[in-house]
């Protein structure tokens, strides 16, 4: 009889799924790249439906009032470290400016320091290389594609949306399928694993960031309503994001764990419907919000949000304080009884007691920073908001990613002239600027702008632009490409639809550290349509090789270099202006 009893207590423990006697929950945040508050079928947009994304908010919360920032790897920093994006370094999108600092400690290095299984798949944007890979900040588990798109010059070239090259915990492979499907099966994979152990997932999508590419049978009933091509096919590809959050859905219930998981959807800032005065990108629908990606207008930032915790977020709610991507990683450490890093500053408030009981006193009266540029250096007053949950102060700008140079003296005074103010709480669109008339509410805001950007650029200043290691155990081959270029000629382009985001004529170079040794370093060079050199320095040392009309690749073989910092510089002379290779492969050969 007692060995009758234990056999049956084995199998009802068995039967309740192996995470069901998890005494911390898992977590799943699933972030979009470039979906818009008004990319919601219940946000009264008249085309899309999303029943399966709005579904968390019908088990859960929906937080109407959301803010991240207006671009991708700024948003991806916060969400990971609870901090404000130029604390962490991160500025921009490409060239530098999204190298997240190694110092950083993300959600992912804490979670697997108590126990957590993490994975994330789909997009990164934080580094390529090491020590940035999300292989180097606490995931276990990665399943992501380079640069900040499938198709930019991170490589590999020619890679598209359908049967990509990605990157599989730090190794490169093809994969079979569509890269939604496929980075959501990836996750599906990794929740159903067996263990003891909770899991954190998080599924980064890519779409439905440019290039526009997804399956016909998406894009197709968009077609037949008559909406313009871009679009059909943004919408069909919100609508295969929508279909994959139900798998991720009904793989909870499958398991059985659907009571023991934290479930977040948003996405990580305002949908790219123009990015200029002069951008076409005709009838995306907004929820009537100013402004687009990349801007401070609330288009830009305001996103979707939803939550659901059975048992401990009551079905149904919907709230309208104001939250922001810093404040997840605090929120969700909060709920799992984690302390936050000690000696670490964390800009984020906990969310939990909004979430659960509806209180807000911990959030009230905050303010929420945003700035957004282009280049590794911010300039201080250059298209920033402060918003509050009743006014928003806001520098506008048509073109922030041309903001490369300091201002003059005469552009700030016209910029700090011409500040905007909104009530955003009876003008959501940002329409009736009541600047003039509240000149000590603007002063007020100003100041506390004043004090935050001071902060957070001296501590991002202070720990420098964050540099490529080569010759590493953990990374014996790097793949150096465009997409981390720095220096003076590297201009993106931002149409995002082409195979490049960098023009073929540039030139840049990368900061690196190296350790010494003997490598092999293998150049992949553009277009050559003359006979030329082609030049490798890096401090003291100066390499050349001839290039012929037409060569495609050249290898340096045996180049020992020392243990060391600076700027590693390839690039092609064939006539008197050098320009630089497609990628350079770097592959350190002996190790002690």
């Amino acid at each position: 009889m007692k060995h009758f009893l234990i056999s049956i207590t084995i199998l009802f423990f068995s039967s309740l799924g192996y995470a069901q006697i998890q005494s911390k929950p898992n977590i799943i945040i699933m972030m979009t790249d470039d979906q818009g508050y008004g990319d919601i079928g219940a946000h009264g947009n008249p085309y899309l439906k999303t029943p399966q994304i709005e579904s968390i908010g019908t088990q859960g919360l929906e937080m109407t009032h959301f803010f991240s920032y207006p671009n991708c790897s700024a948003s991806r920093a916060s969400l990971l470290t609870g901090r404000y994006p130029y604390r962490t370094g991160v500025t921009a999108v490409t060239q530098v400016d999204h190298f997240m600092n190694t110092s950083e400690v993300t959600i992912a290095e804490i979670l697997s320091d108590n126990g957590y299984r993490t994975g994330i798949f789909g997009k990164w944007h934080l580094g390529d290389n090491t020590p940035m890979r999300p292989i180097d900040q606490g995931f276990h588990e990665t399943l992501v594609h380079k640069g900040g798109g499938i198709g930019q010059a991170a490589g590999p070239t020619g890679n598209t949306y359908f049967n990509p090259v990605l990157e599989h915990n730090g190794t490169s492979k093809k994969y079979e399928g569509y890269c939604d499907d496929i980075f959501t099966e990836a996750t599906l994979d990794f929740m159903s694993t067996k263990s003891n152990k909770p899991f954190f997932a998080y599924l980064a999508t890519n779409l439905p960031h440019f290039p526009l590419q997804v399956p016909n049978s998406r894009a197709e009933p968009y077609r037949q309503i008559g909406l313009h091509e871009d679009n059909a096919l943004t919408y069909g590809m919100i609508d295969n994001i929508d279909y994959n959050v139900g798998r991720v859905l009904n793989k909870l219930k499958e398991l059985g764990i659907e009571n023991n998981t934290i479930v977040v959807f948003l996405s990580d800032n305002g949908p790219r419907h123009r990015r200029t005065k002069n951008d076409s990108y005709p009838g995306r629908w907004v929820a009537n919000l100013r402004g687009t990606k990349t801007s401070v207008y609330d288009a830009g930032i305001r996103v979707p949000f939803y939550v659901q915790w059975p048992g401990k977020i009551d079905p149904k709610k919907q709230t309208s304080q104001m939250g922001a991507i810093i404040d997840l990683m605090p929120t969700l450490l909060d709920a799992i009884n984690v302390d936050k890093p000690k000696g670490i500053h964390i800009d984020g408030k906990s969310l939990l007691p909004l979430w659960i009981k509806g209180d807000s006193d911990n959030i009230e009266n905050r303010d929420f920073f945003v700035q957004m540029h282009y280049g590794p250096t911010p300039f201080k007053y250059m298209h920033f908001a402060v918003r509050t949950s009743k006014y928003k102060l806001v520098s506008p700008h048509d073109f922030p990613h041309g903001i490369v140079h300091q201002p003059t003296d005469f552009t700030l005074n016209h910029v700090l002239k011409n500040l905007e103010l909104y009530d955003v709480e009876n003008d959501p669109s940002e329409r009736i600027n009541i600047a003039k008339e509240n000149p000590e509410i603007v002063e007020a805001m100003l100041e506390r702008y004043e004090i935050w950007f001071d902060e957070v650029s001296e501590e991002r200043d202070s720990k420098g632009i964050q540099r490529i290691h080569l010759g590493t155990k953990k990374q014996p081959k790097v793949n150096l490409s465009r997409f981390d270029w720095g220096g003076p000629r590297v201009i993106s382009r931002f149409d995002y639809g082409g195979p490049r985001v960098v023009e073929d004529n540039q030139l840049g170079f990368w900061r690196v550290e190296t350790e010494k040794g003997n490598y092999t370093i293998t150049v992949d060079l553009p277009e050559i349509n003359s006979n030329g050199t082609v030049h490798l320095k890096y401090n003291n040392l100066h390499l050349k090789k001839p290039v012929v009309k037409g060569q495609e690749k050249i290898v340096f073989n045996n180049v020992t270099l020392p243990k060391s910092t600076g700027n590693f510089h390839v690039f092609i002379k064939n006539k008197r202006l050098p320009i630089g290779p497609l990628f350079v492969d770097i592959e350190r050969l002996d190790y002690n």
